[in-house]
């Protein structure tokens, strides 16, 4: 997989670096770490450059989480997690109880949780489910201007501060995926005590 995400980046620039951000939001075990570095380390020898690098990222990000947020709207709850929970969920390599955690960030602090979710790893990508479903449970779309702003946000961060890590690290631009794997299970580990934390100040004033 790697290998071919670094072939795609070096053959088709910013037009690789848009469809592959756009497929990992789809199927987020595609690494999107290695897909930003790679392409930060691109700028300091080919053509492209850091500002149109995030950008061609960033509309790949948001259209992928748009497409997400569309099957929220018009996939029934159950039948999208007994398809996630099938072959077919296997082999995207996702899973009912990452939506089903992503869902429970959503309920437990709102729209928030569509900027901050994009800097935690899964959820990043599937944040965008359960803020369709909230959008179809109230019957408007009147969520989805500030759904695009606060990922439009969180993407645009998220992208350029791994682009530009990549291009600082040059030809050693791999370090940094150790060092993301790290910040990942803090990420998650955090978001966890979070979602705690907040759930337990909600249910107190309940």
């Amino acid at each position: 997989m790697r290998d071919i995400v670094l072939e795609l980046l070096s053959s088709y620039g910013y037009a690789g670096m848009f469809a592959l951000i756009l497929i990992e939001n789809l199927f987020p075990p595609i690494p999107s770490e290695v897909i930003l570095t790679f392409g930060g380390f691109m700028t300091t020898y080919t053509r492209m450059n850091i500002a149109g690098a995030v950008l061609a990222a960033t509309a790949g990000s948001v259209l992928g989480a748009l497409i997400l947020y569309e099957l929220g709207r018009h996939i029934p709850v159950q039948k999208f997690y007994a398809f996630l929970g099938g072959a077919w969920g296997k082999r995207l390599g996702v899973e009912v109880e990452d939506v089903k955690d992503a869902d429970g960030w959503l309920e437990r602090t709102g729209r928030s949780a569509v900027f901050f979710c994009r800097f935690v790893p899964i959820i990043r990508s599937l944040i965008s489910i359960p803020a369709g479903i909230v959008c179809l449970t109230f019957r408007c779309c009147q969520e989805l201007l500030p759904f695009l702003l606060l990922t439009t946000a969180g993407s645009l961060i998220w992208n350029t501060v791994l682009i530009g890590a990549g291009a600082v690290a040059g030809a050693s631009w791999e370090r940094i995926l150790v060092l993301l794997k790290t910040y990942s299970r803090f990420a998650v580990m955090g978001a966890g005590i979070l979602g705690f934390a907040v759930a337990c100040v909600y249910f107190r004033k309940r």
